[in-house]
């Protein structure tokens, strides 16, 4: 009886040591990298990380360019979500301040972009994302925080502003890519004698006026020289420079769509992709839409002449960083995000955004495919100036670009002169902005 029980004591410990031996392997086997994880990030397996945008245009796009992430990081899966932009800073701003938010997010930039960054919404990025160091400082500012200067995304792309034009339409009625002011006017006479919109331009939404003021009046107001005497205080925006650049839209308007501050921006795209306007001022961003929209429209791109009494007698090419990638403060994988975003720092990422989107990539080594591309960005790298209002002036309330674009729909409406707008341009940035700040 007494051997029988030693017998069984003998038999329980070794089932009991076997039974360890199982259970330390099998939290081992926990513990260890799965099959599935990222060769090259060592990510856990099935992580889904979510990005956030107002692109909504861009989706396609974006799911084939993260199709090559996925490839190489297989254990990770990128879910592109877009917003209405006329919504997004509001959910954006919702998002990030609580779990279950974007991992990483486009943010816009500058002034923009500083509302996430003082409510400790982003994570800084500073030493943690190879070759940021190597871009270009003008394009990184619209990352950076204005109180710490530290830098909290990498910034996806750079956008330029200049005139579209329909080749088809031009070789139609014997018209060229104008090299002075007045060839421009003589082209936009002969276009609208002949049935045709000249200029397609969008009056009734603000954030657009701005835009055509820029393209037209940048040389005229004297482009980064004025840009450095505004914010010294050594100049103002009732100006005359500034104030005649602002003359130049009204001088303009028989050139744009009839009742054009009733024109929304969706019309005005339309005009120049149906053949119905022959040019159209704007941001390098329209090219991928207007290509997509009109495969068979045949589009060139031109630099406007500088007007009589210009301050800078050569054509400009305004621009402005458009945004960046940043990661959430609350991502639920901060590793697997941030990594993410060292890869859109890296020409790979670039390559495919300027590919795909037909847009021009800041990343440094980068060259577009598409020739339009290209000219776009060797016109900026040669004869570049600042999208005033949106670089500088929007750090406060009202911002810049809203009461620009304000004073020069008044300005189309009949309602106020040049210097009416100038001055109501001053007074209105004059609550919020110092020079020198």
């Amino acid at each position: 009886m007494q051997g029988g029980t030693m017998t069984r004591l003998r038999a329980w410990r070794v089932s009991t040591r076997v039974a360890g031996v199982l259970l330390g392997a099998l939290s081992l086997a926990a513990c260890a990298p799965s099959t599935g994880d990222s060769a090259a990030g060592g990510h856990s397996a099935k992580v889904k990380l979510t990005v956030w945008s107002w692109r909504v245009e861009d989706v396609a796009a974006y799911q084939k360019i993260f199709d090559a992430y996925e490839e190489k990081h297989p254990g990770v899966t990128v879910e592109f979500q877009t917003f209405k932009s006329t919504e997004y800073e509001t959910k954006l701003g919702t998002g990030l301040g609580q779990q279950g938010g974007p991992d990483v997010a486009q943010v816009k930039s500058y002034g923009k972009l500083q509302p996430f960054i003082e409510a400790g919404q982003l994570a800084p990025l500073d030493g943690k994302v190879p070759g940021l160091e190597k871009f270009d400082k003008t394009v990184l500012d619209g990352a950076r925080g204005k109180k710490d200067g530290k830098i909290y995304g990498v910034p996806f792309a750079v956008q330029t502003l200049q005139v579209f034009y329909n080749k088809e339409l031009f070789a139609r009625h014997g018209i060229q890519p104008p090299a002075t002011w007045d060839q421009m006017l003589a082209a936009a006479g002969k276009l609208k004698q002949a049935g045709v919109i000249p200029f397609s331009v969008s009056g009734k939404e603000l954030w657009v006026l701005p835009i055509v003021h820029e393209v037209f009046g940048a040389a005229r107001y004297g482009g980064r020289d004025f840009e450095q005497a505004v914010l010294s205080g050594r100049k103002t925006f009732t100006d005359p420079d500034y104030v005649a650049s602002l003359d130049l839209v009204k001088q303009l308007q028989p050139y744009f769509p009839e009742n054009v501050t009733g024109v929304s921006y969706a019309e005005s795209q339309l005009l120049f992709t149906s053949g119905r306007a022959a040019m159209f001022p704007g941001g390098a961003y329209e090219l991928g839409f207007f290509q997509s929209q009109a495969p068979d429209l045949d589009i060139g791109v031109f630099e406007v002449p500088p007007p009589p009494g210009a301050r800078v007698q050569h054509p400009l090419t305004p621009g402005y960083a458009d945004g960046s990638y940043a990661v959430s403060a609350k991502s639920a994988h901060p590793r697997e995000a941030l990594e993410l975003v060292r890869w859109m720092a890296t020409p790979e990422f670039g390559q495919l955004f300027s590919d795909k989107l037909k847009q021009i990539s800041p990343v440094p080594g980068v060259t577009a495919e598409d020739p339009l591309v290209r000219q776009m960005a060797g016109n900026y790298a040669e004869r570049g100036s600042t999208y005033l209002m949106l670089v500088h002036f929007r750090y406060g309330r009202p911002v810049g670009t809203d009461v620009a674009g304000a004073a020069v729909q008044a300005m189309l409406l009949g309602r106020a002169t040049g210097q009416q707008a100038g001055q109501r341009i001053a007074t209105e940035l004059g609550k919020w902005f110092r020079p020198g700040s």
